[in-house]
């Protein structure tokens, strides 16, 4: 297949029931291959291999060997417990409507998938930290400190992947290679966070039902406008 990349597709549709589509979808496999498989800083392609079965999608050359793996990077708490109390006040229809949206490929994103001795992945980290409850947009200010070697919540395990943060040089190609500008201010000095921020001593998660709105609204908003970008490149999958 080498079809334009569909921004509107639901990563769940081409995944088998009960699997997740991070690993089980063709079709984003095939979308991250195509879309993050160009030069890097160096100059060097990051040409990524996506045939081998144990492995989601492989860069082995002189700059290293890096396994990536999928993450649906853009929460929704539709699914969290202790989120039900606000999530439960919208119908089913609308949790999942704003679910589909997230598995489209604007909400997507690929991490380093084998863990550094001593240390989780990035992606469960992100999961895993109450500091960053799975969010993109704190997980972008950390590795926008981890560049600057400013202290964040991910510092340890953001510097055990160093090998492969400094194949990006810097923040701004960082952001422009995974075409997350929608993200960050117009001089990448600053992201634009999707609910209130004061340097990690904010909540991480909605609190009441009026914070969720502005969240999910400003997160539709990232994601759309992330979609229309990689649309504008007009690439083939």
């Amino acid at each position: 297949m080498n079809d334009l990349i569909d921004i509107s597709f639901d990563f769940r549709t081409d995944t088998p029931v009960g699997k997740d589509p991070d690993t089980y979808s063709p079709t984003l496999r095939r979308y991250h291959k195509a879309l993050w498989s160009k030069p890097l800083p160096s100059g060097k392609l990051f040409d990524l291999d996506d045939s081998y079965k144990s492995k989601y999608l492989l860069h082995q050359s002189e700059l290293g060997k890096f396994v990536l793996t999928s993450d649906s990077c853009i929460p929704t708490f539709t699914r969290w417990k202790r989120m039900e109390h606000i999530v439960g006040q919208f119908t089913e229809k609308e949790n999942d409507a704003f679910r589909a949206i997230g598995y489209t490929i604007g909400g997507m994103m690929v991490w380093p998938g084998v863990a550094k001795p001593g240390f989780r992945t990035i992606n469960v980290e992100r999961g895993f930290n109450s500091m960053i409850a799975d969010r993109l947009d704190l997980t972008m200010e950390c590795i926008r400190r981890y560049y600057l070697g400013v202290d964040s919540p991910m510092t340890a395990v953001l510097t055990a992947n160093s090998d492969y943060f400094s194949i990006f040089k810097d923040f701004r190609r960082f952001v422009d290679h995974f075409l997350l500008q929608d993200l960050t201010t117009n001089d990448y000095k600053g992201i634009k966070f999707l609910m209130p921020f004061d340097s990690f001593s904010t909540p991480s998660v909605p609190r009441d039902l009026i914070a969720y709105r502005a969240y999910k609204k400003a997160t539709i908003e990232f994601i759309n406008a992330r979609n229309s970008r990689i649309a504008s490149l007009g690439v083939h999958a």
